[in-house]
């Protein structure tokens, strides 16, 4: 595999963790525990059970299965955060524990069989299965932010009828390689 993957991947989560942070940082605590139907998931939920899988996975993930023996998923939704700080220092807990496992690995790491639940995979497969898997989450999030806010939200991406102005800033630069998310 070529060298770009790793801070690739490394990029992609910061990526989805900032999404998250902006998302979070636009609602309040009360916003944050909405839940717009029975058995719906709130932004809170969602946190609580990403910080709960990414403890999980990533706690000596190179030696230990992923689906830890301490770990009480069904817990985790149940919404039982103190204030908009607690659930702050649980996301960013969780989010510091993938890169804490991530930022060290090299190339050679990457054919390495892990576990999840007694499946094997590589660690290459491994992060991109929790990437997607995180990126479904913060995508919840960001909709149920956007839904709340309304015409309040703030745009996290190129805000609609914005297009034509976004893409002629783009293309009057040179052709370069770099990723996309060193221009947000």
């Amino acid at each position: 595999m070529d060298s770009s993957y790793l801070p690739s991947t490394i990029k992609q989560f910061e990526y989805y963790k900032s999404l998250g942070d902006k998302t979070i940082a636009q609602l309040t605590f009360d916003e944050l525990k909405k839940e717009f139907a029975q058995d719906s998931n709130s932004v809170s939920i969602i946190v609580k059970h990403l910080v709960g899988n990414m403890l999980s996975r990533w706690t000596n993930f190179l030696t230990e299965d992923g689906e830890k023996k301490w770990r009480k998923r069904d817990e985790e939704f149940i919404d039982d955060f103190k204030s908009k700080d607690e659930l702050l220092d649980a996301w960013n807990k969780g989010w510091n524990c993938l890169f804490t496992a991530i930022k060290p690995l090299s190339n050679h790491n990457l054919e390495q069989v892990i576990y999840i639940r007694n499946q094997g995979h590589s660690v290459t497969e491994a992060i991109n299965r929790q990437m997607m898997h995180y990126a479904y989450h913060v995508g919840q999030i960001v909709y149920i932010g956007k839904l709340i806010k309304g015409e309040h939200w703030k745009s996290l991406s190129i805000p609609k009828g914005q297009s034509k102005a976004y893409n002629k800033d783009k293309f009057q630069h040179d052709k370069s390689r770099k990723h996309f998310t060193e221009d947000l």
